[in-house]
């Protein structure tokens, strides 16, 4: 329950019964948001489901015109079409839009503003053409997993340079390889993997309408050809929106996606080339893995020190930040490499609630 003496807030989540509106729940409940009352809505065919919020029961309501009377904040975390067909009533309404799902941004009409909080300090939102550039901006967009880590390495990279008179490497940019779970394809997504696994372990043939491919056991640079959208199209909607959200002001990261058999847990590894014989000798060293291990301290992230069991796709299960392996040196050509995880529907979740804090910490006029 929120503590005595905190402004209440109504907050509406749309998409309630997806895994993210299940998990930006939790969130909520877990930070102890100031909030009032927590309105789940979704649509028709969802409407009436019991579940619960800040530990009552509670159902999950159709979405109608009256959906977002008295809502200071409407996160849509649900499907893009169910945002793209809803975010201009809460905002008619006077809601806050906080959008998980890409659809606001997508729109010319929202001139919608990305925030990572955790980056703020070094990135700090930028408003799109025509927005008022204020912070009562009534629609944000709130990246998905691959965003935050691709700004976040790019965010750190950019805070270390070399010492002893030597350039500065904080422009060089990092080379990313991302391991997207089936999660982000939301239920349906776990569902495939697990029938798919069950089905190959019993020597029976699988179903696969979901990536139109055998995931299971497998690493997947490609989809089949019916699924949609296909894996380079979300690659190349990743890099966008990286590219968008950095928009020149630190080096961007080149981005790959290959599809990991793994229901939870949104895995990169990175790469740093250093580009001077001088800085790669202190890379060989210490020097630059222990700047690196400051940077991401410095955003948030949790850099496993030396002795420390590296992080996976379980450990972080739970967990809102991102979590790293020891930075190590190449022992061919002095850049470093980054191992790290994340909880991909926590740290989705974890940021846009994040955004409602920071508004509600802002000072009134």
């Amino acid at each position: 329950m929120p503590s005595p003496g905190r402004d209440l807030s109504r907050v509406a989540i749309v998409g309630a019964s997806s895994l993210r509106g299940r998990e930006l729940k939790t969130v909520l409940e877990d930070r102890n948001f100031p909030a009032s009352d927590i309105v789940l809505l979704d649509e028709s065919v969802m409407a009436g489901t019991l579940t619960e919020a800040g530990g009552e029961a509670t159902f999950i309501r159709a979405l109608d015109e009256d959906s977002f009377e008295g809502v200071r904040f409407a996160f849509f975390a649900g499907t893009a079409l169910d945002a793209d067909q809803n975010w201009q009533t809460a905002q008619r309404a006077g809601a806050t839009v906080i959008d998980l799902t890409g659809a606001a941004a997508a729109s010319a009409a929202s001139q919608a503003v990305a925030w990572i909080p955790s980056v703020a300090k070094l990135l700090p939102p930028q408003t799109n053409s025509g927005a008022n550039g204020s912070a009562k901006a009534q629609v944000y967009s709130s990246p998905g997993a691959a965003v935050i880590l691709g700004c976040t390495v790019a965010a750190a990279l950019s805070i270390v340079s070399a010492p002893a008179g030597l350039a500065g490497i904080g422009q060089l940019p990092a080379m990313m390889l991302l391991f997207p779970p089936v999660s982000e394809r939301d239920q349906a997504g776990v569902d495939e993997l697990e029938s798919q696994t069950t089905n190959l372990l019993s020597f029976r043939p699988i179903e696969q309408p979901v990536f139109d491919a055998q995931v299971a056991f497998n690493l997947l640079s490609a989809y089949g050809d019916d699924c949609k959208p296909a894996l380079a199209e979300t690659r190349r909607t990743v890099a966008r929106e990286v590219a968008e959200y950095i928009r020149g002001r630190v080096a961007v990261p080149a981005i790959q996606l290959v599809q990991a058999p793994v229901f939870y847990g949104y895995a990169f590894a990175a790469y740093v080339d250093f580009g001077s014989p001088d800085v790669a000798g202190m890379a060989r060293g210490r020097e630059l893995p222990d700047q690196l291990v400051q940077a991401f301290a410095n955003l948030g992230v949790k850099v496993a020190a030396d002795g420390e069991p590296t992080p996976s796709n379980v450990s972080v299960a739970g967990e809102g930040e991102i979590q790293m392996a020891r930075i190590d040196a190449d022992p061919n050509t002095g850049g470093a490499w980054m191992w790290g995880v994340a909880d991909n529907l926590r740290l989705a979740a974890t940021n846009a609630v994040r955004i409602a804090e920071e508004l509600i910490a802002q000072p009134t006029n």
